[in-house]
């Protein structure tokens, strides 16, 4: 299985929230608030560790203030910055169909007769759901599918795989059904 990082993206900073240091901050955990409980978190800016000191939930945004932080000025500073924690300090899923999304890089994927079809290079979501790219091993090309149980029936962390059943395309000289 290919190398994989240990840093696993908890959010980013954005915009700053009135005058006395609080920034806003997107939150990739399941719960919003959950990213303060991690403790001191890396970024992507280095030799900076942020502390996130409170932090409520605002309609889709988490407002914290951050230690050390105390004015406008200060929070603009940080605008971008990214938030990781180290994957060692997260716990196991309990449960062996759950995983993080970054467990799944570098997993090889299969078609489900086993053949091997490239290797996970990312998944993404652009709002209507997650998609799984995958890049051939050999021609280097990449290859998108939905992240969806019927099209990723099997995920075998474990065993270092995932298998893919592609779906079937329409033809692309029909029109679809009105």
């Amino acid at each position: 299985m290919a190398e994989k990082s240990h840093r696993i993206l908890l959010g980013t900073i954005g915009a700053a929230h009135g005058i006395k240091g609080e920034v806003r901050i997107t939150s990739h955990t399941q719960e919003p608030e959950a990213i303060a409980s991690y403790g001191p978190l890396d970024t992507n800016r280095p030799g900076l560790t942020i502390t996130i000191e409170s932090a409520r939930l605002q309609k889709t945004v988490l407002i914290a203030r951050l230690k050390g932080v105390r004015d406008r000025n200060e929070a603009e500073l940080l605008n971008g910055t990214e938030l990781y924690i180290d994957r060692s300090r997260l716990p196991d899923p309990e449960d062996e169909d759950d995983f993080y999304h970054a467990d799944l890089i570098g997993l090889d994927a299969r078609l489900e007769s086993g053949v091997s079809i490239g290797k996970v290079t990312a998944l993404h979501n652009h709002g209507a759901g997650d998609i799984l790219e995958v890049q051939d091993d050999r021609s280097g090309d990449s290859f998108l599918f939905p992240f969806t149980k019927a099209v990723v029936p099997t995920i075998k962390i474990a065993d270092g795989y995932l298998s893919i059943a592609p779906p079937l395309d329409a033809d692309p000289g029909e029109e679809e059904p009105a």
